[in-house]
């Protein structure tokens, strides 16, 4: 059995955008699901249970840790032994148990039991969406092939559009669900959460025979091993002597069905020349009787595949101070927003959650114009399929992010000049009378962003993982969002213990005696910084090389 996913194909009838909807959808009511019941969580505890503040923090913060933990665990099952396929739809139902757990934990399930239910469902949730995040977005791109320049485009308009349902999801999720749970009653909240998972896994299933399916052929992660292993065993050959061999033809059986699927064979490149030492054949390989040990040597095409991941660990580390960025999105943007003045007319106020509404808003609208405006015009200077590489897109990212901090420093040392004006420094439950439509290009800025570095992150950490891997690969994506929100709540600790130290803390409860302007600029600088550690990696990162049908080597995507 090989170390390898096979994709089951024909052209004719599987795959594209026919299948690919179906998948979709299902993940925009997934999201709807979650940000229905995440973006209010914390009102539900703490009202609701009667847990305190604190409690309740930590109750969200330990099970978001889990959900995006349990990730990792699912994408090597898809890879390895179940196939993607099939854990979308284990996990599917996974989730959907617990979902239905919710309302029958507010409703069936005695007063003093409410809590102890309600938590159990959350985790067997976990655990669902343990197999649903990182296969979903993988299973769905599988459905566009890579073969032409064609298909290279679609499959990144599919990336567009896909972070566009989710995006669409969460947006009816804050501006809907809420209202509900708070308005009519949880349980009629809760219900209507788990009747949209029962109905997203009703068009999961009708989509079935449109899909192509992949066949799970061996863990992946062994191969990564051998090759670590091979390469140290023969640290003191080399690969330009002329008296040994090196190994291009998968050699075992496991490894040869990898030529009898649809993954393309990798091109041999000269970084982590290390671990080329790998495909060397020495005497011992040319002495044994039997078939060559995968534990002793490795084809270039394993070799390539280690090479492409240690590629992504750089790229993986210089992104998580954008991330970081991404939390003050929840955070002080809200407490920013609380402080200022949200009428409109006499009577209406605007609450400060609702402003997270801009955001998706605003992806709503620029991954259309991106896809059918700005990619086909800027395709026609770089004869690039996306228009920009993946890198390029999420360097542009990048530096919307640093901007947006500074100007969202601009906006606070405003707020500030004008509660000192008005002297209010001192009484920071009294709204500053300061509009708060000037938070409105910092949400849109965050927005626009996401549309570049968000999407971005997702087309390259499914394109240049290796084939057998792409569930990982998915899940590595995901858990820099969660590294980003560990290293926020660090550089918040450090700057309040530092400021303290310098006798003027920074971040105190009342804003108008704080500087949390001082504090965005800090992470204006820190995101600068990050940045150019980005651009350094993207410089000399190599993309995917395959090769063709006469063994010449194709990149996957031209770095220029």
């Amino acid at each position: 059995m090989a170390d390898s996913t096979s994709l089951i194909v024909n052209k004719e009838t599987k795959g594209g955008w026919n299948a690919a909807v179906f998948i979709m959808v299902v993940e925009m009511t997934e999201r709807f699901a979650f940000y229905g019941l995440a973006s209010n969580l914390m009102t539900y505890l703490t009202n609701e249970l009667g847990q305190s503040t604190a409690t309740a923090a930590k109750h969200i913060n330990t099970w978001l840790g889990v959900s995006y933990l349990f990730p990792i665990l699912g994408a090597f099952l898809a890879d390895s032994i179940l196939g993607r396929f099939k854990t979308v739809l284990l996990s599917s139902f996974v989730y959907l148990l617990g979902m239905v757990m919710l309302p029958l934990s507010v409703t069936v399930v005695a007063p003093r039991l409410r809590e102890e239910a309600f938590f159990t469902a959350l985790y067997v949730m976990a655990v669902g969406e343990g197999g649903h995040k990182p296969c979903v977005m993988t299973f769905a791109a599988d459905q566009f092939g890579e073969a032409s320049a064609e298909e290279k485009a679609t499959k990144t308009s599919f990336f567009n559009y896909w972070y566009l349902s989710i995006v669409l999801g969460s947006s009816i999720a804050v501006l809907a669900l809420i209202f509900i749970q708070e308005r009519v009653s949880w349980s009629a909240g809760f219900s209507v959460i788990a009747g949209s998972v029962g109905i997203a896994v009703v068009i999961f299933l009708i989509g079935i025979p449109r899909y192509r399916k992949q066949v799970p052929v061996g863990s992946p992660l062994t191969r990564v091993a051998q090759v670590i292993v091979a390469a140290s065993k023969k640290w003191r050959l080399s690969t330009t002597s002329p008296h040994y061999g090196i190994c291009y033809e998968e050699g075992t059986e496991e490894d040869k069905s990898l030529e009898s699927t649809n993954a393309h064979l990798l091109a041999r490149t000269n970084q982590f020349r290390f671990l080329d030492k790998a495909t060397i054949i020495d005497e011992i390989d040319n002495t044994s009787n039997k078939s060559r040990n995968p534990w002793r040597l490795c084809s270039v095409n394993q070799v390539e595949e280690v090479k492409l991941i240690l590629r992504l660990v750089p790229i993986w580390i210089s992104l998580i101070m954008f991330c970081a960025t991404l939390t003050q999105l929840n955070t002080f943007f809200l407490k920013q927003g609380s402080m200022m003045n949200r009428t409109i007319g006499d009577h209406f106020t605007i609450p400060p959650a609702a402003f997270q509404s801009v955001v998706g808003v605003t992806i709503l609208i620029f991954i259309p114009l991106y896809d059918r405006v700005f990619v086909p015009s800027v395709r026609k200077i770089t004869n690039h399929h996306s228009g920009i590489t993946s890198l390029q897109r999420i360097g542009l990212g990048l530096f919307i992010a640093t901007f947006n901090m500074v100007v969202c420093g601009f906006v606070e040392a405003k707020r500030l000049r004008v509660a000192r004006d008005h002297g209010l420094i001192d009484s920071p439950k009294v709204v500053v009378p300061m509009s708060s439509l000037w938070l409105l290009p910092q949400y849109i800025l965050v927005g626009i962003g996401d549309v570049f570095t968000i999407v971005g992150m997702q087309e390259l950490f499914y394109d240049q993982m290796p084939e057998t891997m792409r569930s990982i690969g998915a899940a590595i994506f995901m858990s820099v969002v969660g590294v980003g929100s560990f290293v926020s709540t660090g550089i918040i600790s450090a700057v309040q213990t530092i400021s303290k130290g310098h006798g003027e803390e920074w971040l105190v409860n009342n804003l108008n005696r704080a500087h949390l302007d001082y504090f965005y600029w800090v992470i204006a600088l820190l995101n600068a910084v990050s940045l150019c550690f980005y651009l350094l990696m993207a410089n000399r990162f190599v993309y995917k090389k395959v090769q063709d049908k006469g063994g010449d080597a194709v990149e996957g995507e031209r770095e220029e």
